[in-house]
């Protein structure tokens, strides 16, 4: 209502030159100096409601290392009381905005949700801790503390595009970094994988030591996924794939049928742009080039 007000308000205060008698009227000249000291305060109003409107206050209900050097977590976040906000996400890829209260100079986090749709009555995150931003009061957050999200955002992953299975035989997953997270989601919410010919994830992180989700890769291999671990720092007992996942994508690709292919993306930029320039570059159509954004 407050938002009304004010629109409605600034209709008759359109000032028009031409007009000879635009401020003849003494009573107009005194509302002048209120309206202006009013109209702030409105729109103020305005926001502070909206503001509220969007933000779903939640408990905590763990906080765990996510990978061995202590610069992931997992937390999840108990949506009991917010079924609302649990139904409202229905695509892997989707994300949301998260914020610890009383931190109010701290930007709210992006997040993408690490949890498939429907699982359960909470969100999954994986938080990598950035120091003196939202993400590291998130990791240092005890079972039980609040935290509030704001909506789900997005469209997530349009897998309809690579739906049914004969539309991309192959599916080829890319992810970097904290970027793993909507691909977990995807996996366990699941695509079929086994019904496809070919189904890879090229993921990227800095070495074992900071690689998340490791204890769920043979239950995601069950499904028919085959997982290509790239370290762009390992130790020297590393044996697998080294570099960069876009370097590593590029020396073993083996794309059987182009117009029959599909990726999925997501993580740091330059990886994205390098790895969407050399599908294109092999036949894949954009169309199949899935991203959450």
């Amino acid at each position: 209502m407050a938002m009304a007000t004010a629109a409605t308000i600034s209709t008759p205060l359109t000032l028009r030159p031409s007009s000879r008698h635009a401020f003849a009227h003494p009573k107009m000249l005194r509302s002048l100096p209120f309206l202006r000291r009013r109209l702030p305060s409105l729109v103020t109003v305005a926001a502070v409601q909206q503001d509220a409107a969007v933000w779903n206050a939640a408990p905590v209900s763990s906080v765990g290392a996510a990978s061995a050097d202590g610069t992931l977590f997992h937390l999840r976040v108990d949506l009991s009381d917010a079924a609302d906000l649990a139904s409202s996400y229905t695509a892997p890829g989707q994300y949301l905005t998260i914020r610890v209260p009383g931190e109010d100079g701290l930007k709210p986090a992006f997040m993408a949700i690490a949890s498939p749709p429907g699982a359960g009555g909470g969100f999954e995150f994986l938080v990598k801790t950035v120091p003196g931003a939202t993400a590291e009061k998130l990791c240092g957050l005890r079972d039980g503390d609040v935290v509030e999200l704001g909506a789900v955002m997005g469209k997530g992953f349009p897998i309809e595009r690579v739906t049914p299975t004969d539309a991309a035989e192959t599916l080829l997953l890319f992810a970097t970094g904290t970027g793993i997270s909507p691909i977990r989601s995807l996996i366990e919410f699941g695509f079929a994988a086994d019904q496809r010919a070919d189904v890879r994830l090229y993921y990227g992180a800095r070495n074992l030591q900071t690689m998340a989700y490791q204890d769920r890769f043979a239950e995601w291999e069950s499904t028919g996924l085959k997982i290509v671990p790239v370290l762009s720092q390992p130790d020297d007992s590393w044996k697998g794939a080294r570099g960069y996942v876009q370097k590593a994508f590029l020396e073993a690709t083996n794309i059987a049928n182009p117009t029959s292919t599909g990726a999925v993306l997501c993580g740091q930029k330059q990886m994205l742009e390098e790895v969407t320039l050399a599908l294109a570059a092999d036949g894949v159509s954009q169309d199949k080039i899935l991203k959450n954004f």
